[in-house]
């Protein structure tokens, strides 16, 4: 197995979740029914800033900060991959800049308990791919909110934000592949990713059912 397929094998496993994860629904889901542009952004400022301070939580002491620049750090590196993910969603979710009153109207999201969890590296990474996996489906809805709602401006914005969490995605397979090495941390890997998309996708069955919305229903 390698990145690649790791990440094809969890599309297959969870090809529901991630149709249903993409759906407009999920929108609805994110921002519990406030379909609003800035509860939208709310959102995914609040997503930004879980992953940054789970992986600056995860990144070795010993390692020296960086200062976003890709081509100075190893990519094969996990640590070096954990900060620049770190500081570069730090700075996404100021970037994003929310209403505090909006930012108190959604919740952060349960998978980052899930990934708070994981000890070893490959079950990090896995976590990371699983993550970075939805958020891009999340963020494709967005783009697609902002369009709609003739906002052309932060329309462009979101497609920007899609663009670099596709960039965080590469990063993690590079360092999948310099990283597990035998069948069990590919195994670690796989379960971990598992885990993240089950609890992001038990959330959003959970937030539907609150409003009273049938997820069976959603395509």
């Amino acid at each position: 197995m390698d990145a690649s397929d790791l990440a094809a094998t969890l599309r297959d496993d969870h090809e529901t979740a991630f149709s249903r994860l993409g759906s407009s629904k999920a929108m609805y889901a994110i921002t519990n029914g406030e379909m609003d542009g800035g509860i939208v952004r709310a959102a995914a400022a609040i997503n930004a800033d879980a992953i940054s301070t789970v992986t600056d939580e995860w990144i070795d002491n010993n390692i020296s900060d960086t200062d976003g620049h890709v081509d100075e750090i190893d990519e094969t590196d996990p640590d070096a991959v954990f900060a620049l993910i770190a500081t570069d969603a730090g700075k996404r979710a100021m970037d994003l800049n929310p209403d505090i009153s909006q930012k108190e109207a959604v919740s952060r999201p349960r998978l980052y308990d899930v990934l708070e969890s994981m000890e070893t590296i490959a079950s990090r990474l896995g976590g990371l791919l699983a993550r970075s996996l939805i958020t891009i489906e999340q963020v494709s809805q967005m783009v697609g909110f902002f369009i709609g709602n003739a906002d052309t401006k932060t329309a462009n914005e979101f497609r920007d934000l899609k663009r670099m969490i596709e960039s965080d995605r590469d990063r993690i397979l590079t360092a999948l592949n310099s990283t597990c090495e035998s069948d069990t941390a590919w195994e670690d890997a796989q379960n971990s990713a598992d885990a993240v998309i089950e609890a992001a996708y038990d959330e959003y069955v959970d937030s539907l059912e609150q409003m009273g919305i049938k997820p069976k229903n959603v395509c």
